[in-house]
């Protein structure tokens, strides 16, 4: 009679584990499904979580020759990590070269960095110019990483 006791315990572990799995489960694909948060130029200061993965968004005209980089001075590594890029095509694709181009970070640790998006003809990661000679503009944001 001592065995059904462990029995019932070793059911309700089971029980208790696929639940714990289910709502992980759900919880990824819930956060896959609703994606990183997106700021646009009209948001410069940009509040997020440590640990939290955020994109911000640029029009990108890429026929006229101008791209978007990242300016020095770079954010702080501590509070910010740069984890890459994309180009989103406009829909229908009127010339074939616009878009929409989405910048991915995540956010580090605590903390607050400056961001510059320079938009250039013949830029460098490395230049500090507020559009240089080549007639570009920038964008400045603030994150706070909490």
């Amino acid at each position: 009679m001592g065995t059904g006791g462990i029995a019932r315990n070793s059911r309700l572990l089971v029980i208790a584990v696929a639940i714990a799995t289910l709502l992980i489960a759900v919880h990824s694909v819930v956060s896959q499904l609703s994606g990183p948060k997106v700021y646009d130029p009209g948001s410069t200061e940009v509040s997020v979580e440590a640990g939290e993965r955020f994109e911000i968004r640029v029009a990108d005209g890429a026929a006229d020759g101008f791209r978007w980089i990242i300016a020095a001075p770079r954010p702080d590594p501590a509070v910010l990590k740069p984890a890459g890029n994309h180009l989103e095509p406009d829909e229908p694709a009127p010339s074939g070269k616009g878009g929409t181009r989405y910048f991915d970070f995540e956010a580090v640790g605590e903390g607050r960095t400056d961001l510059r998006l320079l938009h250039c003809r013949r830029c460098t990661t490395g230049d500090a110019d507020a559009g240089g000679a080549d007639g570009g503009r920038s964008i400045n944001f603030r994150i706070t990483v909490g």
